[in-house]
């Protein structure tokens, strides 16, 4: 039975889409993200994909300071000056970096898609690439669910000379769909090709697996991934949605939705069956949580 409160997300409903300026574009990093970067970087405010399949228990519906009471996925800020300010700016971060980490790293992003549709006319993105391309940071790590990453890997090339570039694309599960949910952004055998050829064309990736979703074939997925990524990332949303016991999800649609596909994975148990399995497929290159975010993998 569909849980109370349910409502049906429409992938394609209307948004408010704004420009803005902004006097900060490089965040000091802090709660889980500590461990990952020293700096995170959001081109946009709020998320195109919002409504899309990994908008529905996204964690950033949670911040208050990002939604300012507004319904996730029904807005989009585009920092029209990001690049500017980066340039600006990010002299000053890489030396804090550096003295107080040992290096200059940047997550981009957590709170939106770097690769939102709109990306392709607003060119934000893209025009920070080429920014970093002037000023590059000691590490780079781009987490998309979009094949639009495809439109600046000229840019990646480039910067993967300068930089410890990783692309990180979001493939939660090999499920197209889950029950009375939006489709992803893209769908699966979408992002696959795009990892693979991203990896062809020299730029390492790496899958992550996270929020994990029920997984029908498991072994094939993972074989999958390991034809086109150099390494995987599997995080749980107990664990990983920060709250006690994966609360903030469980009252999501997405907790139900898992259950009705295979009630264990709404279970910790799950991710672990899920890690020990990828690892026999992958050795060396599967990481957990945070640490996987970091990029070690074993």
């Amino acid at each position: 039975m569909r849980m109370p409160g349910y409502r049906k997300l429409d992938f394609l409903m209307s948004m408010t889409i704004s420009q803005t300026t902004v006097k900060q574009i490089l965040t000091r990093c802090t709660g889980y993200l500590t461990e990952v970067s020293s700096h995170s970087l959001q081109p946009y405010r709020g998320c195109s994909y919002g409504n899309a399949l990994c908008g529905v228990g996204c964690y950033v519906q949670h911040n208050p300071f990002v939604t300012k009471g507004r319904e996730w996925g029904s807005f989009l800020e585009v920092r029209t000056n990001a690049a500017e300010v980066y340039l600006q700016t990010a002299p000053r971060e890489k030396k804090w970096a550096r003295e107080k980490l040992g290096a200059f790293s940047i997550f981009c992003s957590s709170s939106t898609d770097p690769f939102v549709p709109q990306e392709k006319k607003s060119g934000i993105t893209k025009s920070l690439l080429e920014a970093m391309l002037e000023f590059p940071p000691d590490r780079l790590i781009l987490q998309t669910h979009s094949a639009g990453v495809l439109d600046v890997l000229n840019q990646l090339q480039l910067l993967n000379d300068q930089t410890e570039l990783r692309v990180h694309v979001s493939i939660e599960s090999d499920c197209e769909r889950l029950p009375e949910l939006p489709p992803p952004a893209a769908t699966v055998s979408k992002r696959l090709e795009v990892c693979g050829i991203l990896k062809n064309a020299g730029v390492r990736v790496v899958v992550t697996v996270a929020p994990l979703l029920p997984i029908k074939n498991p072994v094939t997925f993972f074989e999958a991934i390991k034809q086109c990524a150099d390494g995987v990332v599997i995080d749980h949303f107990i664990g990983g949605d920060g709250s006690k016991n994966g609360i903030r999800t469980r009252k999501t649609e997405l907790y139900q939705a898992m259950w009705e596909v295979d009630p264990k994975s709404v279970t910790i148990e799950y991710r672990e069956q899920i890690i020990l399995l990828a690892r026999q497929i992958m050795p060396s290159c599967v990481g957990v949580g945070q640490s996987g975010f970091a990029g070690h993998l074993e």
